[in-house]
């Protein structure tokens, strides 16, 4: 005779947010499964066995839980204006009015429109870190695949890492100048000097990051009101010395008959594509925010006028420099290091340290970081991907700091080539941008599963080929015109061309 089991002593399932419950006896229900769960107006992931020895899960890149997302619009603006202060935003004027054809008036109103602009992909692509607490390349597996994600990570994580080598150039340079101010042996260096000033301010990058969010949130806090407040002081101090009316009334550098519509537009491209790479990997710090609302306050507040104030000063600046040195310098480590007061000197150099950390740490580490993680998150912490990011940055700048060495002769600036071809690479971000918030959008309506983003056999395919001929498209389209010289207007305004085309591919793909 077989004795019939009591309901409690039988086992069974039953699908709870689309995972499986575990009843066993005398026990409660046991959760075997990893689960969504909504917390108020957020989701938060429980993670269970399934999930965690996944082969694409790691702790640092899970998601953030909701206790974990304190960041208010301070904190988010604090960021910003630590991100947007640095040597690169203080050369923007003299870049647009000396390359592309604008008058002063003209470059500061190019740079305040094209960071409005570029307040739209930020907000949008920072709706779904601060809804699921999902990093950057995780997100991106919901629209290239779980694996297919890691060819557009990768694209992103080499810019990072070739501006995090350029911004620490300079961050070296300040800190060979401030020893150099209190050192006369270490000013016999030279050259020498400005390369251990660059491996310490590397060096210190990657400290600041190792310790972790908090860490990055501390530094943006307490850096914004100084950053600012030193900025402030710099316009009073400058002002008296020029003519302000006549510096604003400089003429634009071009044929006076041409129409300025292609050079303005040109110009906002370009700035546009200056935070073209925040745009995509600002979930890396919207997964802290504590709402929707703080995030979009917090960008509004932070980053058009901080862009719009530290380019004018850098215009302002470039303009006095004649009167304080008797030359036009447009480098700010350069024209301070010219005054000679050592007091100023060695306070201006701390306070370019300190921006260019602020910048490089949040700017161009984190998103390498998590990027490097994503190809194969079991193998590589987020320790590892600092390490890693700030190794691929050092061999990238090797060629300029064996030539500081004068261990290589070569008339060729890696700081200059770098910067040229990094300004073209990123146009290849803008379809990333566009795909990015069709898909959180459009075909998902908001509504991601998490489990499937982090483990195989769900949702979500391994190659998203969708995506990947969306993103290749345009990309192949942006070297076509760079090879042979037709259709340069696709790659003239290639974040908006490529954005707006790889939205659109995406978009009827899908629809297929």
């Amino acid at each position: 005779m077989i004795k019939r089991k009591t309901a409690k002593q039988l086992k069974y399932s039953s699908i709870s947010a689309g995972r499986k419950i575990v009843l066993n006896n005398k026990k409660e229900p046991q959760i075997v499964e990893s689960q969504m769960h909504e917390v108020g107006a957020f989701i938060e992931l429980s993670v269970q066995n399934d999930v965690r020895n996944s082969s694409l899960y790691n702790d640092d890149i899970a998601p953030t839980k909701v206790a974990q997302r304190t960041w208010h619009k301070w904190d988010v603006a604090s960021l910003w204006v630590g991100m947007a202060i640095c040597v690169p935003t203080y050369t923007l004027g003299g870049v647009l009015t000396a390359y592309f054809g604008l008058s002063v008036i003209e470059a500061l109103v190019t740079i305040l429109i094209a960071n409005i602009i570029v307040l739209i992909p930020l907000t949008l692509n920072a709706f779904s870190g601060t809804k699921y607490g999902i990093p950057f390349p995780v997100l991106l597996r919901s629209s290239f695949g779980l694996y297919g994600s890691n060819l557009p990570c990768l694209i992103r994580a080499i810019v990072a890492c070739g501006w995090f080598g350029i911004q620490t150039l300079f961050g070296g340079i300040a800190c060979h100048l401030l020893l150099a101010n209190i050192s006369d042996d270490w000013a016999a260096l030279g050259s020498k000097g400005e390369v251990y000033g660059f491996l310490m301010f590397w060096a210190l990058n990657l400290y600041v990051v190792l310790k972790g969010s908090d860490s990055i949130k501390k530094l943006e806090n307490w850096s914004a009101p100084i950053l600012l407040t030193v900025g402030v002081c710099l316009m009073l101090w400058t002002l008296p010395k020029i003519d302000l009316m006549e510096v604003l009334a400089t003429p634009a550098n071009r044929p006076e008959d041409d129409f300025a519509f292609p050079y303005l537009l040109a110009g906002v491209t370009a700035m546009v594509g200056f935070w073209a790479t925040l745009s995509l990997n600002i979930p890396d710090f919207s997964r802290f925010v504590k709402s929707q609302k703080d995030q979009i306050v917090g960008q509004v507040i932070g980053l058009p006028l901080t862009m719009l104030f530290f380019a004018s000063l850098g215009v302002i600046l470039t303009s006095a420099s004649t009167v304080l040195v008797g030359e036009t310098i447009s480098d700010p480590i350069n024209l301070i290091g010219k005054i000679g007061d050592p007091i100023v000197v060695g306070i201006a150099m701390i306070l370019i340290i300190v921006a260019t950390l602020s910048t490089n740490s949040a700017a161009n580490i984190v998103s390498p970081t998590n990027d490097f993680q994503n190809l194969a998150p079991k193998f590589i912490s987020e320790k590892r991907g600092v390490l890693l990011s700030g190794l691929i940055a050092l061999l990238m700048m090797s060629w300029e700091l064996l030539r500081k060495m004068h261990w290589i002769e070569s008339d060729v600036s890696v700081e200059a080539l770098y910067s040229n071809w990094l300004m073209g690479y990123s146009s290849l971000l803008g379809p990333i941008a566009g795909i990015m918030i069709v898909d959180y959008f459009v075909i998902n309506k908001q509504q991601l599963d998490l489990v499937s983003l982090y483990q195989r056999g769900g949702k979500y395919a391994d190659i998203n080929y969708q995506g990947m001929v969306a993103f290749l498209m345009p990309a192949a389209l942006s070297l076509f015109t760079l090879t042979t010289g037709y259709l340069n207007w696709f790659y003239d305004y290639g974040w908006f061309t490529g954005s707006i085309l790889g939205a659109t591919l995406y978009y009827f793909l899908k629809r297929q």
